[in-house]
């Protein structure tokens, strides 16, 4: 009779033990959720940011900007014909 009520100890406090776990990983789970959720939020703004880099960069490469600083910073000139040298065979 006194084993049994060992026993039945040994598996109730097993039984605890186990819905603390249980407890325990879902409130992991659910930070780490959070978490992802938080990070992703974080990685689409990075992307939008990026897109509107990369539009940025394409629109001050463009030829027409690079020929306007080219004439106005630098003053540079498409040559006139008496400007230019054919080399050839």
């Amino acid at each position: 009779m006194r084993l049994q009520w060992i026993m039945i100890g040994l598996l109730s406090l097993a039984v605890l033990v186990s819905a603390l776990g249980v407890v325990e990983s879902r409130h992991q789970s659910r930070k780490l959720f959070v978490e992802l959720q938080q990070l992703e939020r974080t990685r689409d703004d990075l992307e939008i940011e990026w897109g509107r880099l990369q539009l940025e960069q394409a629109a001050w490469a463009t030829h027409g900007r690079i020929e306007r600083i080219a004439r106005e910073r630098l003053g540079m000139h498409l040559p006139r014909a008496d400007e230019t040298t054919v080399i050839g065979p």
